[in-house]
């Protein structure tokens, strides 16, 4: 089971850097899953960046109600339908991952 999710941030492109409270961070390429009709509209970036964790802190939300499963976002669990999310750990800055 993923840890609880303490934060996350829209990147450059379609990426979102999510902190777990375990202090594992995840960088979430979205890009390859825009095609669908929950995910298109993440397109438009003021949507994309208006991602936030849910109120219960087991995911991660959009306003048009798109979220993504934390044990794929943590690498636990493969995506139930390809193509998925690019899952990568950002590099260590300063002997410490940055921030959500």
């Amino acid at each position: 089971m993923a840890p609880p999710i303490k934060g996350v941030t829209a990147l450059d492109g379609y990426v979102i850097r999510v902190l777990f409270a375990d202090g594992q961070v995840r960088d979430v390429d979205m890009e390859p899953v825009l095609g669908g009709p929950i995910f298109q509209p993440l397109k438009d970036r003021e949507i994309f960046t208006a991602v936030v964790v849910s109120e219960f802190g087991d995911t991660v939300v959009w306003p048009n109600g798109a979220d993504l499963d934390p044990e794929v976002m943590y690498g636990l669990e493969r995506p139930s339908s390809e193509p998925g999310p690019r899952i990568t750990t950002p590099p260590l800055t300063s002997g410490r991952h940055q921030a959500a």
